[in-house]
């Protein structure tokens, strides 16, 4: 019975340990004098036990800590690594929104009721040449014209920002009776071709349709 003991005693003692391989021939003495101290106080073996156990836990617990802590600080990276993505767009729209400003600082700002200033459209309505209307041009922006020498004067009527609006005048005009009635567009007071501002008008009339 104190066989079987002993050699219960030694199987629970070298657990995870060494095996008498690879123990020194004194090595193997001392355990050996050990493990019969042990089947004579097994209370001690089972506090050796007991708190190889607890050790064990300890060390399990410890492992599940490191791991959580690991992951913790896996998805702060990943956290930070997103708030310096927003941060880097959020400085380049700044970037922009400062471009944009100092763009604005820089270009003129026109009075919509000036219309010397800017692109406008006004809708011709004919040329003559043997009236002369020059002398109701004045202090009348909706009526105008243009007055050439050896040229036939032409005669507009309405002044618009919008293409668009001028358009629909114009139809207006061509329902009227005016069959000659078209657009024509002035940049800073003077009269440019339609092709030079046509391309700005599509321009906003598709983001007008977005």
């Amino acid at each position: 019975m104190k066989k079987l003991t002993l050699l219960f005693c030694l199987a629970l003692l070298f657990a995870g340990t060494p095996t008498f391989a690879q123990l020194s021939k004194q090595e193997k003495k001392e355990w050996k004098k050990k493990a019969k101290e042990y089947a004579k106080q097994p209370a001690n073996l089972k506090q050796l036990t007991e708190d190889k156990q607890n050790a064990d836990n300890q060390v399990a617990a410890l492992n599940r800590r490191i791991s959580e802590m690991q992951s913790a600080m896996s998805n702060k990276d990943a956290r930070i690594a997103e708030l310096e993505d927003q941060l880097s767009q959020m400085r380049g729209q700044l970037t922009a929104a400062r471009a944009e400003l100092a763009q604005l600082k820089e270009s003129p700002v026109i009075n919509p009721m000036d219309f010397s200033k800017g692109v406008v459209f006004k809708v011709q309505v004919g040329a003559f040449k043997n009236k002369d209307l020059s002398k109701y041009f004045d202090n009348n922006p909706n009526f105008g014209g243009e007055v050439r020498e050896n040229e036939p004067q032409r005669v507009t009527i309405g002044i618009f920002r919008d293409y668009w609006e001028a358009d629909q005048f114009k139809k207006y005009m061509r329902e009227m009776g005016v069959k000659d009635a078209w657009i024509v567009p002035y940049k800073d007071g003077q009269r440019t071709e339609i092709k030079e501002v046509l391309e700005n008008v599509t321009a906003e009339k598709k983001q007008g349709t977005e």
